[in-house]
């Protein structure tokens, strides 16, 4: 499964697209923390792309800040990833594949019925 997600740093809980306030939108360096907070990184010019455990992420790497960042994933997991860090980073997600923004205290809301499972494999696993 690929689709494309769009991570959003804003003061507003954005509960639709098009009820966006630009204006409570806050530019940060995207690239940069996506890439300070994988391990497995793959680096070509400015392609980017973060393996995991069956899921990869892919985006383009910029020197600009900005207030929204799309990336593109191949693999379920790769959305839980981005939804704990998501949760740490006070972001917000809108996910192509359900068109709209993912609740991210409850994802099994937006058809994500296995995140809770996958969170509970990797705290096992530190």
């Amino acid at each position: 499964m690929s689709w494309e997600i769009v991570l959003f740093n804003s003061k507003q809980k954005i509960n639709s697209v098009a009820e966006l306030d630009e204006n409570l939108l806050e530019e940060i360096d995207f690239s940069g923390i996506l890439e300070s907070s994988f391990a497995q990184i793959k680096k070509d010019g400015n392609h980017r792309e973060i393996s995991g455990m069956n899921y990869t992420i892919d985006f383009t790497a910029d020197n600009e800040p900005s207030s929204n960042f799309m990336l593109q994933l191949h693999g379920e997991n790769g959305l839980y990833e981005l939804i704990e860090l998501a949760k740490k980073k006070n972001w917000q997600i809108y996910d192509s594949g359900i068109d709209g923004i993912i609740d991210l205290d409850n994802p099994e809301k937006n058809g994500f019925e296995n995140h809770r499972k996958y969170v509970e494999q990797i705290l096992k696993r530190k």
